[in-house]
């Protein structure tokens, strides 16, 4: 029989991120051990009575014991900790990669952790999710076909950053590759935004005193729009707070472009918000055509 590409797995955070990599590459026979790790028992235990993971601890030490490769699919304001927790434990050969949906402030927490060894973090972010969370939520789908983007950084040897590609492919995804700064602008703008919005229309909403009412007449347009408003309170805290000066720049612009249709609105300019709606529609159609053009021809290319 052929071996696993890695022997062991130690996954911190055993969550719908760090789930489904672990039951993506249980599919794919990928790995021969997956260790959950994480501060509560309880969520750790669910993991492994759902098969997601084979064994579980809190101990850092003793998940990291023997890795090929450490996942840290923890909020970001943890991979600090949970960093400083396993350097002193990490093997030669151990390859350490994250999940973070920021790039610049962990890679500073990298640095601050690992010191000399901080050629063996690789930093990554699946860009794929949903808005339920916990083991539960695990898809062993959830990665096929969906972009990872790898930061690698200067110090890492390209086959270190190449065995974090293929796990990340195992699970069916595919690679790119974007330096940490550009990551945190360009996700600022088309996805962290995104969130913030989603979440201060509901909170508006909900802090009317005819909030109720408003909820009851609500539809799918509604839903649709605020789907992402569902998600991890404590992630998107970190989110947004990790990624404030792209954030507050993204945010100045939309606030911006909020003043010009408030403007037009108030002179019933309906030539210019028609103007506003049809560019934003054809960029919408434009940009669903190039996704399912890219899905089509990645379906082919697997046949």
């Amino acid at each position: 029989m052929t071996p696993p590409l890695f022997r062991k797995i130690a996954i911190f955070g055993v969550g719908l991120i760090g789930g489904s990599f672990a039951l993506a590459l249980k599919k794919a026979g990928a790995a021969g051990q997956i260790v959950g790790a994480g501060r509560t028992r309880q969520s750790l235990e669910r993991a492994r009575a759902l098969g997601i993971i084979d064994a579980c601890t809190t101990s850092p030490a003793e998940a990291v014991d023997g890795a090929d490769l450490v996942l840290i699919a923890a909020p970001v304001a943890q991979t600090g900790a949970i960093l400083a927790s396993i350097q002193p434990h990490l093997g030669p050969g151990t390859v350490v990669t994250d999940a973070g949906s920021t790039k610049t402030d962990v890679v500073a927490a990298a640095r601050a952790a690992l010191g000399s060894r901080i050629a063996c973090f690789v930093p990554g972010h699946p860009i794929a999710g949903r808005e339920q969370n916990g083991p539960d939520a695990a898809l062993v789908d959830l990665y096929v076909g969906k972009k990872v983007v790898l930061a690698a950084l200067p110090e890492n040897a390209s086959e270190d950053v190449e065995r974090v590609a293929q796990a990340w492919r195992q699970c069916g995804a595919v690679i790119h590759a974007l330096t940490p700064e550009e990551h945190d602008r360009v996700f600022a703008a088309v996805s962290h935004l995104p969130h913030l919005l989603a979440y201060a229309l509901v909170d508006d909403i909900a802090r009317k005193p005819h909030a109720g009412l408003l909820f009851q007449y609500a539809a799918s347009g509604f839903r649709d729009f605020t789907r992402i408003a569902g998600s991890s309170p404590e992630m998107w805290r970190d989110i947004t707070l990790a990624n404030q000066d792209a954030m507050l720049v993204e945010l100045d612009a939309y606030l911006a472009q909020l003043k010009r249709l408030r403007t037009m609105l108030a002179d019933a300019d309906g030539a210019a918000l028609e103007a506003v709606y049809a560019n934003a529609q054809k960029a919408r159609h434009d940009w669903i055509s190039t996704i399912e053009a890219t899905e089509k021809q990645t379906r082919q290319g697997g046949d």
